[in-house]
């Protein structure tokens, strides 16, 4: 648990300090009215402070410095003690009625995931949700329209799963240094990339996600949340840095170095600059840019002139797979899922070619 959550004092009743005044001219006899003859100020005005109804300016400060021989510092401290437990009050009560935003957001998970911290009652759980989130009510979470995005029919998206999902992207984005983007410098990081999908992932997650940082473009693994049915994002964080979000929603590397290839396709072909672009295999697409992504990503892992040749052939058996595998230098899974794909075998054959990729394996 947080060490600063466990041990920050927020107390229950901060006095005003007027009642500390009030205290104060007790102690030496003083009464409001000789006060304010003292420091020059009307009396309601010295009634209002002590009653918590006036505020102690740095220069009411410094007049009862003088008069009390208390420094000013003192009374401004009280001060801002006081109007600040004030305004946590009403930030609470604020808050206490825009609670219900959490029945929509999967809390469970994101507090499993350590994205958020348990509390002890709702008005603090949302507290923590909206600064997980970066506003100050529900309504300025950004929820995303699932229309432009690849997704599949058959599942029902939470559009607060995802802005979720999305919005922890962007924190971890935040922990990586600023290094500018540089296209030709980027495509180049693909060509190596495409060279490591033979590895294990424990090996060649870290490089592809090094080589791509180097290129200005921030490559980050996000756990998937209940209904997001999404398997990758690309967005442009301030139209300067290129993010590529992946999810390990489908969990094998065919699927794995497609969805990855493709999000760096929108990168290098520079879409989505003022937009989300969110990704999931099975929706059917006629958006040019999603035809352009996919297509930049399959002739970069299979080049389109070797790929006919090898299809012309017309001979899909395990040995000729991983001999065209390792003739390009990819992962045999890869050319797997090609060829299904493009329906030249079943989806169930060759399957025992294709690696699982899990958390486990990052």
């Amino acid at each position: 648990m947080n060490k600063t959550k466990q041990t920050e004092y927020k107390p229950d009743y901060v006095s005003a300090p007027g009642e500390t005044l009030q205290e104060t001219l007790h102690k030496l006899g003083i009464s409001q009215a000789e006060l304010a003859e003292r420091t020059g100020r009307p009396k309601k005005t010295i009634n209002e402070i002590i009653q918590g109804k006036a505020a102690i300016t740095p220069e009411t400060a410094l007049q009862l410095e003088l008069v009390l021989r208390i420094p000013s510092r003192f009374w401004l401290a009280r001060e801002a003690a006081y109007r600040a437990w004030l305004a946590r009050q009403e930030e609470n009560l604020r808050i206490s009625k825009d609670v219900s935003f959490l029945k929509n957001l999967p809390v469970k998970e994101m507090i499993a995931n350590g994205w958020l911290e348990k509390a002890e009652d709702k008005c603090e759980q949302a507290k923590a949700a909206l600064s997980f989130f970066g506003v100050v009510s529900s309504d300025k979470i950004p929820l995303i329209e699932p229309v432009a995005f690849r997704q599949s029919q058959a599942f029902a998206v939470n559009q607060w799963a995802l802005a979720a999902w999305l919005r922890r992207g962007e924190l971890e984005a935040q922990r990586l240094p600023n290094t500018p983007y540089h296209r030709e410098h980027f495509f180049k990081a693909l060509v190596e990339i495409q060279t490591i999908t033979t590895e294990k992932p424990s090996v060649f997650v870290p490089q592809m996600q090094a080589l791509c940082l180097k290129s200005g473009v921030i490559l980050i693994f996000v756990n998937e949340l209940p209904k997001t049915s999404v398997s990758g994002a690309t967005r442009w964080l301030g139209q300067t840095r290129p993010l590529i979000q992946l999810s390990l929603r489908y969990k094998t590397d065919d699927m794995f170095w497609f969805s990855f290839f493709h999000e760096a396709g929108h990168v290098y072909l520079e879409h989505a600059k003022r937009e989300i672009l969110l990704e999931d295999k099975f929706k059917d697409t006629l958006d040019q840019r999603e035809l352009a992504a996919n297509r930049f990503a399959m002739d970069l892992l299979i080049p389109a002139d070797k790929f006919e040749s090898y299809l012309a052939k017309n001979n899909f058996t395990h040995d000729s797979i991983k001999r065209f595998a390792s003739s390009l230098g990819i992962a045999p899974g890869i050319v797997v899922g090609r060829l299904q794909y493009e329906r030249k075998v079943d989806w169930k054959q060759f399957r025992d070619l294709k690696r699982s990729i899990t958390w486990d394996d990052l």
